[in-house]
């Protein structure tokens, strides 16, 4: 009995023992974060290196997407994509996924208890007795064992835990950019939305009035008064006026299928925007910000750069495989031909058995494992560069886009106004005679274009804004 006792101290000085031995370092590389392959700014409103935008602005990162979305209507819709969009939702999936594969290899490092009890009855028959007769034998064991535990001396296991930590932080930043994306791809989509439907009433509007005027040249054609010449030119305006309404139609239904598939659920009427005029002003400006070392707070470009310390840390499970790997087995526990006496004075039993691998050779398998880890490294570093490149492009592209669009709304908005007064004079000189109804008509169809021409350009102008946001990193944080 007094043995069995000792069985508790014994085991809790080998998994001492065992905890003491893994204390070492990796023998992974010291990381080194790359610099970043890019100018260190942007000029303010261009795309090109320069001066750096006006200080005292607060980074597009830290900005909730509350206090960027400012209209109430499109901050539900946000808020409803982020509960029920299906990306997003595997997106979280894969996160947990990672957390729990992280905790597996991290297990590892840890020896692995198993508490074990058996019983086993079997039957001799007399000619394997050695008393001549048939016997029945009775065994009952218990006890706790720790199985194939491995000494870390090296690293190994460090590394591969290591390389798994970076695995799973890399899927969070994934999360986190499927969710810039998202509330981006949200916004568009309703930007989109409202401006198809303000083209629908344009047209619908152009229609009526292209119908009316149809039916008075109608009727100065039936008095003489009108060529057929001016009445097929009035038809023909009439029915390009119809294509156009039922060409938007088909546009904003389609808009509206795209939005509720981002959302994930069906958005009420009342969440959908009426028209683009409804969201004039609803977004805020924001600069690119002093430095372009902002982008490395974005969500991709973290988690290349955790995908690359990933590959970094499987170098040390390389470099630890050419070292000796020793393995744990061992047991202490009790055992009786009677349950009664399983745990009496002398039923103690123990075992320990480890082992030693110890590479000698494999025809240079361990130096190829250990090339294409650094392979695999230098790809990360390529990759990480790219994803900083790829980020300063977006900014760099909206914010070309941005230095131009106010100057093209500005022109558009005055070549609108220049062609609806155009069509008034068409329209007195008409009436007075001076001119044919062909003038009205072409005027009429300019103003129609230069109308449409207004909605395209303040629409590049909404979803430019948000283009900016997304590429800065914006769009993660929340209101308290």
């Amino acid at each position: 009995m007094q043995r069995i006792q000792r069985i508790p101290i014994v085991l809790s000085l080998m998994l001492s023992l065992c905890g003491g031995l893994v204390g070492c370092s990796t023998l992974a590389p010291s990381y080194n974060r790359p610099a970043a392959p890019v100018p260190t700014s942007w000029q303010k409103d261009a795309g090109v290196p320069g001066e750096p935008a006006a200080s005292g602005q607060q980074d597009a990162a830290d900005i909730p997407w509350q206090d960027f979305y400012l209209n109430p209507r499109l901050r539900k819709v946000i808020a409803m994509g982020l509960v029920h969009n299906r990306d997003l939702r595997v997106a979280a999936l894969n996160v947990e996924r990672a957390q729990a594969q992280y905790r597996i290899q991290r297990s590892e490092l840890v020896p692995k208890v198993d508490a074990e009890g058996a019983g086993n009855f079997q039957r001799q028959p007399a000619d394997f007795s050695s008393s001549g007769e048939a016997e029945k034998i009775h065994q009952y064991t218990v006890g706790l064992g720790v199985t194939s535990y491995e000494l870390d001396l090296f690293g190994r296991l460090r590394s591969l835990k290591d390389q798994a930590l970076e695995e799973y932080l890399a899927t969070g930043q994934a999360q986190r950019s499927a969710r810039i994306s998202l509330i981006a791809q949200i916004a568009a989509a309703d930007l989109t939305l409202a401006a198809d439907r303000e083209l629908l009433q344009l047209a619908e509007e152009t229609m009526k009035t292209q119908e009316e005027s149809y039916r008075l040249i109608q009727k100065r054609f039936e008095l003489g008064a009108s060529s057929e010449l001016e009445l097929r030119e009035a038809q023909t305006q009439v029915e390009s006026a119809r294509v156009d309404v039922a060409r938007f139609s088909t546009q904003v239904a389609q808009d509206e299928d795209s939005l509720n598939l981002l959302v994930g659920a069906q958005v009420p009427a009342d969440l959908l925007p009426a028209s683009l005029t409804d969201e004039v002003a609803t977004l805020e400006g924001i600069t690119p910000g002093l430095s372009s070392e902002i982008l490395l707070r974005r969500p991709d470009v973290l988690q290349a750069e955790n995908v690359l310390k990933g590959y970094n840390a499987n170098i040390g499970a390389a470099r630890a495989a050419y070292f000796p790997r020793i393995v744990l087995v061992g047991s202490l526990g009790s055992g009786s031909k009677e349950l009664s006496g399983l745990f009496s004075t002398g039923s103690g039993s123990w075992a320990f058995a480890p082992s030693i691998d110890l590479p000698i050779f494999d025809a240079g398998a361990r130096a190829a494992q250990l090339q294409v880890a650094e392979i695999d490294r230098d790809i990360a570093i390529a990759q990480y560069e790219k994803a900083i490149q790829t980020a300063f492009r977006e900014v760099a592209d909206t914010l070309v886009q941005r230095g131009n669009v106010e100057r093209q709304l500005a022109a558009q908005q005055a070549l609108r106004e220049a062609t609806e007064k155009r069509y008034l004079l068409a329209r007195e000189r008409y009436a007075k005679g001076v001119d044919s109804h062909l003038a009205v008509l072409d005027a009429q169809r300019s103003l129609y274009s230069a109308q449409q021409g207004v909605v395209g350009v303040r629409l590049t102008r909404l979803t430019n804004l948000v283009s900016l946001y997304k590429a800065l990193g914006g769009g993660v944080k929340t209101e308290n």
